[in-house]
């Protein structure tokens, strides 16, 4: 368990109710320019479909655009994009640009009979039906201020209604976070409310950001652009929806399961289909098909966008064979019968027709970039060579929703190589490569010291190969940290690249580099969520902490602890030696050195936020044996992971 569990507040987005430029931004190059007028001049024709359908069926908006959270502090501006009209600027890409202009769309959109969308609230949608007597929604976006907020806009506008079921059609937290907002726990519990979800969905949520949560939280940070303000210098949505709103991340366990494709339910008299998609986008997934109103509901692995095979702040890299599997079997089994297609994040797809070749286009584009990556990669080619030169045919082109405004060719053709192969390239000077910066040190003597390569690098920067330029600093940056000329040289370079990058969180992740080379790293505003740490397994736990266990601290051979969590009826055991700390759920065997009663809040108290014995014990713990064995145990424990430096030793 760490901080990001939280993943839906890592955006840290400016929500600024007036364009501002980002501090400190350069205006484009000369270079970057004529690379915006260059690939303007490759972009398809824009057209009349995507700004009807991003449009269509317009009920109403909030009139304050500004969603508050109980403390009066804004959580999210449905205006915070309203700049974006009128010709793209210079700084930013003009395919971006023309998607940010559709994406930052927002209010209540009717989409079929009885079918509506909340859109723009969020980084996703809420999708609403109307039942019999009350509101089936699906997805209730990442934090309850929002999913109310846009609740209240549903009731507000069609009438009054109570919410009579909420479909989570995944398990990443922007589909599920905002819960509480529509929904009481009593509720639920009395019946009143079905909560329903596909097969593993609460071990999939609790745990994703688990074990590796330290460094996902940072990495987030990057791609969603943490300490940009939105503006033509700054951030630019996040490719998939505009932003992650802050607020309470909350979660509700499931009342019912889909296990598997074909699986129907009648929920307040609608008839539900639905499609198992586990595996793609996420490990735990299902599309909706809504039968009465011919609706058919992707999730996320079709929407206005290249998704990610590997999302940049890190996850398992993701089945792209299997994800175009899936959309095969939508374009199969759910298109004949749908008039509308909607997804979990942008705008639907209106008519049989449209909606079938968009899908089509969706699935022959991840089936293109898998086949052609392993193609590639059974004649000998590396991720790196694969991803220079494998390139979107012209005809899959031709439907921007397969541009790469989040996902792109580069990184997913490379995440697809991962899949196979890992990250080894077989070439033996990569097997015990000197780590980054004792090959910085001697990359920069070789080519001759800090100004020659200050000097290479202008050079590059001047012809407008940022690539070479960036690659180049980065290198001096880790060898001579405190050198503010590179530095600085090296946020000019990410900073143009961000501009010219055609995806959102490519944009972001340059541009909070070229930020924290300018002016420091910014300190994380993570918080944690008492609803997914309550779903956080035992067990899993006890893994999370094991990793933060370092031997050497703790002076003596071997410790053992009992765990009697009494408000789960469940028993766990802590063994600790000089090598490895070793949790287990049951009474184990042999003698503890110490016993600990209580809730399980507290233990998690002393294991994770390190809090005092004395002051444990004081809430309630209950400490029988040896307290030495256990303060040298938890003397052991490394505190929770803080940010890191990236682009900085």
């Amino acid at each position: 368990m760490t901080r990001a569990l939280l993943a839906g507040l890592l955006a840290g987005v400016s929500l600024t109710t007036t364009l501002a430029a980002q501090e400190g931004a350069k205006p484009a190059s000369h270079a970057t320019i004529e690379a915006q007028r260059a690939a303007a001049s490759t972009l398809p024709a824009d057209g009349t479909r995507d700004a009807d359908f991003a449009t269509r069926g317009f009920v109403a908006t909030r009139v304050d655009p500004v969603i508050r959270n109980a403390r009066g502090e804004p959580v999210w501006n449905l205006d915070a994009y309203a700049f974006v009209t009128g010709d793209a600027p210079a700084t930013v890409h003009p395919s971006l640009w023309r998607h940010m202009k559709y994406l930052k769309q927002h209010g209540l959109y009717r989409v079929a009979e009885n079918v509506w969308q909340v859109r723009g609230f969020d980084l996703s949608n809420m999708t609403v039906i109307r039942g019999n007597t009350g509101w089936i929604l699906i997805d209730p976006l990442t934090t309850q201020e929002v999913a109310a907020a846009a609740l209240e806009l549903v009731n507000e506008t069609l009438g009054e209604r109570p919410v009579s079921a909420v479909i989570y059609s995944h398990s990443h937290v922007d589909h599920f976070g905002g819960v509480r907002g529509v929904a009481s726990a009593h509720d639920v519990a009395a019946g009143r409310i079905s909560i329903i979800a596909p097969e593993h969905f609460m071990e999939e949520a609790a745990s994703e950001n688990v074990m590796a949560g330290g460094a996902m939280q940072r990495r987030a940070a990057f791609q969603f652009g943490a300490g940009l303000v939105p503006g033509n210098s700054g951030q630019m949505g996040s490719g998939i929806g505009a932003a992650v709103s802050r607020g309470q991340i909350t979660l509700l366990a499931p009342t019912d399961t889909i296990t598997y494709t074909g699986e129907t339910r009648t929920i307040d008299g609608v008839d539900l289909e639905f499609q198992i998609v586990s595996g793609s986008e996420a490990p735990s997934e299902l599309n909706v098909y809504i039968a009465p109103a011919r609706t058919f509901l992707t999730a996320e692995i079709a929407t206005c966008t290249l998704h990610n095979i590997l999302t940049p702040r890190g996850a398992k890299v993701r089945d792209a064979r299997a994800w175009a599997g899936f959309l095969d079997e939508a374009v199969q089994d759910f298109a004949p019968k749908s008039d509308v297609v909607i997804s979990s994040h942008c705008w639907p797809q209106f008519g049989n027709a449209e909606a079938t070749e968009w899908l089509t286009a969706q699935r022959d584009n991840y089936r293109f970039l898998h086949d052609q990556t392993v193609r590639r990669m059974n004649q000998g080619a590396t991720m790196a060579e694969i991803a220079e030169d494998l390139s979107q045919p012209a005809e899959l082109g031709e439907e921007w929703s397969t541009h790469g405004y989040y996902g792109t060719y580069s990184h997913n053709s490379k995440a697809i190589y991962q899949y196979y192969l890992g990250w080894y390239d077989a070439v033996p000077a990569n097997l015990h490569a000197h780590p980054p910066v004792a090959r910085a040190q001697r990359t920069v003597e070789a080519l001759g010291g800090a100004e020659r390569v200050i000097a290479l690098a202008r050079n590059a920067m001047a012809t407008g190969d940022y690539r070479w330029s960036s690659d180049l600093l980065q290198q001096l940056v880790f060898a001579a940290p405190d050198n503010s000329e590179a530095k600085l040289l090296l946020a000019d370079s990410y900073e143009q690249q961000g501009y010219q990058a055609e995806s959102a969180i490519w944009r972001n992740q340059f541009l909070v580099a070229a930020n924290e080379l300018r002016s420091g790293r910014a300190p994380s505003n993570a918080t944690q969520s008492p609803d997914l740490i309550a779903a956080i397994p035992t067990e899993l736990l006890l893994d999370s902490a094991a990793t933060r266990y370092s031997p050497g601290k703790l002076g003596r051979e071997r410790m053992n602890a009992r765990l009697n969590l009494t408000d789960r009826a469940e028993t766990a055991v802590i063994e600790a030696n000089g090598n490895v700390m070793i949790g287990r759920m049951g009474d184990g065997a042999g003698t503890a050195d110490v016993t600990l009663t209580g809730p399980r809040q507290l233990m998690l108290g002393l294991l994770f936020l390190k809090l005092p014995l004395a002051q444990m014990q004081a809430a309630g713990l209950q400490v029988d044996g040896d307290p030495a064995a256990l303060q040298a145990m938890l003397d052991a424990l490394d505190p929770l992971p803080a940010s890191f430096d990236i682009v900085t030793p």
